[in-house]
């Protein structure tokens, strides 16, 4: 009955004397944390933040066995960890801040950007896989790819069908590789990535698929699969692969990808 009654005494004394600033900055502080973890769910960074643990670790052990040396070598790391960290994530550090200064207001045309993006995306895979061209297009999600994938060369281009298809052209110079669409754009072409070390899968599997469920055995990406041998399209989440899917599927897959509500066109009704 003490513990309750020095409880409830401790929080009345905190509330009576807690001004509005004092809940600003306990919220502010969230909000950074917050952030924080976003960041580092979005880079699959762990294993850096397990590195800096281990560090931290060490650093306390050469205090207790007065390894004075190694000491030395880490009271200058972590010093200048604040450096550190800002070189480690510049980038996970700049789409952040790129993100909390999106305005709201336009929340209705980004919606409407994205739908006219899923649709060329749509129309550019159609389109491939009618023409017998081989594509890999990984549309990221949640978690960013950078630490999974080799990039190729850097587009930061508006998403067309037009485009999809130049890319994926059997003589242009990057058709090998895989498209990263990234944030409503084109980031990358000619990415390579990692091939899945399933041993279940298929020996008869092309390059591509295998590429695609390595992907996504390691991310939340989506990645549309389209196979130049029997000119059909396959869809790729979370190691599995769904093959010769038909457009309404890959329609319905990317709608999902991107948060948005999905629209049944006339020709689709029709069908």
């Amino acid at each position: 009955m003490t513990y309750f009654q020095t409880f409830w005494e401790n929080l009345i004394f905190i509330s009576s004397h807690l001004r509005l600033q004092d809940v600003f900055d306990i919220l502010l502080v969230w909000l950074v944390i917050y952030r924080v973890l976003m960041i580092i769910r979005r880079t699959g960074t762990v294993q850096i933040l397990s590195g800096l643990g281990i560090l931290a670790i060490t650093y306390i052990m050469t205090i207790w066995f007065e390894l004075f040396t190694m000491n030395w070598l880490l009271d200058k790391f972590f010093s200048n960890l604040f450096v550190i960290i800002v070189v480690l994530f510049q980038a996970e550090i700049r789409r952040a801040l790129a993100q909390i200064g999106s305005h709201p207001l336009f929340s209705d045309v980004s919606a409407v950007m994205e739908t006219h993006m899923v649709e060329e995306i749509a129309k550019g895979v159609i389109t491939a896989a009618e023409k017998g061209y081989g594509a890999l297009l990984v549309i990221e999600k949640d978690i960013m790819v950078d630490y999974h994938i080799e990039v190729g060369t850097e587009m930061d281009s508006r998403v067309s069908a037009e485009l999809i298809q130049s890319i994926f052209h059997p003589q242009a110079p990057m058709h090998d590789g895989a498209v990263l669409i990234r944030s409503g754009k084109i980031a990358y072409a000619g990415c390579f990535l990692p091939l899945s070390k399933n041993p279940a899968l298929d020996k008869n599997l092309g390059t591509r698929h295998r590429a695609a469920i390595g992907l996504t055995e390691e991310t939340d990406a989506l990645v549309l699969v389209v196979s130049e041998e029997t000119k059909s399209i396959s869809i790729v989440t979370s190691g599995h692969m769904r093959p010769n899917v038909e457009l309404i599927d890959v329609r319905k897959a990317l709608y999902d990808a991107f948060g948005l509500k999905y629209k049944v066109l006339h020709h689709e009704s029709a069908t």
